[in-house]
């Protein structure tokens, strides 16, 4: 199965208020359609990795979209992952 990411740049950085989080286009967030796990530095990406298995209400298919997402933002701030799966 080949997943297409749906993960698009942002200029927004850092720590991201409540506000600031509900402005974000869909296309930052590694869950999109829950809008879950922001994604605009490289300490975002490492976050979205450490919390990746406790995302809940999500499918198998949400989850799989969501790390070939993540793996494109890994690359675009150049955080090197492990996992491959």
């Amino acid at each position: 199965m080949n997943i297409q990411p749906t993960w698009k740049p942002h200029t927004e950085h850092g720590r991201l208020s409540a506000e600031d989080r509900k402005n974000l286009p869909d296309s930052v967030f590694a869950f999109s359609k829950q809008r879950k796990e922001p994604l605009t530095d490289a300490s975002h990406v490492k976050n979205a990795l450490a919390r990746f298995d406790q995302v809940q209400d999500v499918t198998d298919e949400d989850r799989n979209l969501a790390f070939v997402n993540i793996q494109k933002v890994a690359e675009h701030y150049g955080v090197h992952i492990e996992e491959e799966s």
